[in-house]
C-alpha cells in the first residue's frame, strides 16, 4: 500500500502539478538535495517542488525521463529516449539545473 510520502507533487511555471512517485523524482539530484538533505527544505516536509522557470511542456517531459531511467537503468538493452528537436535547447537547460 502506497502511503503519502511516496509521491511527490512537482508544480510547473504555469501551475501544473505532476505527481509522481518519489523514487522517479529522486532520479534529479536538485529535487533529491531538496527532498532528503540536511538542510530542511520545506520541499522535504510538503513533498512538493515548484519550479517557477520550468515551462509545464518541459517538466513533463522531464518527469517522463525520470519514468524511463528508473524502468531502464539495470537493462542492457536501452530503447532510444525520443528529443523533438524544438525543445531540445530548454530541456538540456533545465536537465543541467535538475542535475539529471
Amino acid at each position: 500500500m502506497a502511503s503519502e510520502n511516496d509521491y511527490v507533487t512537482l508544480i510547473s511555471a504555469e501551475g501544473f502539478e505532476f505527481v509522481i512517485e518519489r523514487r522517479c523524482a529522486l532520479m534529479s539530484g536538485t529535487i533529491k538535495a531538496m527532498l532528503t538533505g540536511p538542510a530542511h527544505f520545506s520541499e522535504s516536509k510538503e513533498n512538493t517542488v515548484t519550479f517557477p522557470e520550468i515551462s509545464t511542456r518541459i517538466l513533463e517531459k522531464v518527469v517522463e525521463y525520470f519514468h524511463y531511467k528508473v524502468r531502464w537503468s539495470h537493462s542492457s538493452e536501452v530503447p532510444e529516449f525520443k528529443i523533438e528537436p524544438e525543445i531540445a535547447l530548454e530541456l538540456l537547460m533545465a536537465a543541467n539545473f535538475l542535475d539529471t
